[in-house]
């Protein structure tokens, strides 16, 4: 299957190309305040990941989304198909690892890795607080197997934060429920038991890293271990409550990310 019709690509905009991948359970139209803004200055390219949005749900393979290199497979796939020398790429939450997957394995297609809320894994362990212990992980998706639809109404509001902005959670709500419940169940397992700490080390991409001041999805202190772990990295702690401060705080995460790559000539 042609992999822009797979998952649902869609391009504008002039100049080198900036190629934006969203978080679980969201899909491309979460980019909404981030993409017309950039897509002034770069070719803006949004998909949806396999099994989210409007991608061709029939791909969705287990085996091949067992765990995040699939999908990380599927960028690279896109970025060949269009034949883009180099792209920068901004990924929110998992889709910030997967972007930093597909850069190790084919870095000659990536300029700049930006990573909105990122987070190589969430449960704790000896030094690294990634937020959660292993128990409260598995609690988690034990709700979310036997009822998807109360998870995510519970889970969604907290994610998204912005107690100000009730729209905004009501819209990663509805986002949730829209996804495929057996779908979204394997792809929370695979995204929330994933552990890429060792792979930060490997990274020779250009790396931006914004976290949020107040998320706890993403603890600030992630952040600084990844910025401290990524060889060259740079870290930008925003202001906003919440896992998405490109939706709750745009112009700060554009702000972010245009200094860092006007600071690289991108």
């Amino acid at each position: 299957m042609n992999p822009l019709t797979r998952n649902n690509v869609r391009i504008e905009g002039r100049g080198p190309a900036m190629i934006f991948a969203h978080g679980f359970g969201c899909d491309q139209t979460m980019w909404r305040f981030l993409a017309p803004t950039l897509a002034q200055r770069y070719t803006t390219i949004l998909f949806d990941l396999v099994g989210s949005g409007k991608s061709e749900l029939s791909a969705y393979d287990r085996d091949r989304y067992a765990s995040l290199r699939g999908h990380a497979a599927d960028v690279i796939e896109i970025l060949d198909e269009l034949n883009c020398p180099e792209a920068i790429f901004v990924g929110h939450s998992v889709s910030a690892t997967i972007g930093m997957l597909a850069a190790i394995e084919r870095p000659d297609r990536f300029s700049a890795n930006v990573m909105i809320g990122p987070s190589p894994s969430f449960i704790n362990d000896g030094d690294y607080v990634g937020g959660f212990t292993r128990e409260d992980i598995e609690g988690l998706l034990e709700t979310l197997e036997h009822n998807y639809l109360g998870w995510a109404s519970t889970m969604a509001p907290a994610i998204m934060g912005v107690p100000d902005k009730p729209e905004l959670r009501d819209e990663l709500t509805n986002s949730f429920c829209r996804t495929d419940p057996e779908i979204a169940k394997h792809f929370a397992r695979v995204t929330f038991l994933a552990d890429h700490r060792a792979d930060l080390s490997r990274v020779t991409t250009p790396t931006l890293i914004v976290q949020s001041d107040d998320d706890f999805l993403a603890p600030v202190g992630v952040g600084r271990y990844m910025s401290e772990m990524i060889p060259g990295s740079a870290l930008s702690i925003v202001r906003n409550i919440g896992h998405c401060p490109h939706l709750s705080s745009p112009d700060a995460s554009i702000d972010a990310m245009v200094g860092f790559l006007r600071e690289r000539n991108l």
